[in-house]
């Protein structure tokens, strides 16, 4: 090779990507100052619906809310809920990256190659907001004088 150019560092996230909001964006920065190029996983609706409720927008919409991110260099749709040696050399993933919210455990049943490689790096994550968040100040705005209930005309 004798280029004396070394390798793009490759760093994946994965996320459900539903509602995209700023916290979302947060994780995405955090993982672009960790390397050249941000790989995307975002993880299928049978995915999601095994830890958490099924996502409110489809994986096509939450896929291109995430391209359009421009911390974003690539977006793998409906990435497995658990990582593999073979999904992380299919990508050529140097790095991964996830919110520090994640238990020693969590992170080995589901980061287990890159826990196991000394490749995992937690980064701070965004208090307070969350999709789960968003829904709830949906469901409190709607219980308010003069918000919409579900029985409303829309």
């Amino acid at each position: 090779m004798g280029s004396g150019r070394t390798a793009p560092v490759r760093v994946y996230v994965d996320m459900v990507g539903d509602l995209f909001h700023a916290g979302h964006v947060a994780l995405l920065r955090a993982a672009h100052d960790h390397g050249d190029e941000v790989v995307v996983g975002v993880l299928a609706d049978e995915a999601v619906a095994e830890y958490k409720r099924r996502p409110i927008m489809s994986l096509a919409e939450r896929v291109a809310v995430v391209e359009a991110c421009r911390y974003a260099d690539e977006v793998v749709p409906a990435a497995p809920l658990r990582l593999t040696p073979d999904f992380l050399d299919q990508h050529d993933i140097s790095l991964v990256v996830h919110g520090d919210d994640l238990s020693p455990a969590a992170a080995e049943e589901v980061y287990g190659p890159a826990v196991r490689a000394g490749t995992l790096r937690l980064v701070p994550r965004t208090g307070g907001l969350s999709t789960s968040a968003i829904l709830e100040r949906i469901r409190t705005s709607e219980d308010q004088p003069g918000g919409r209930t579900s029985r409303s005309a829309t």
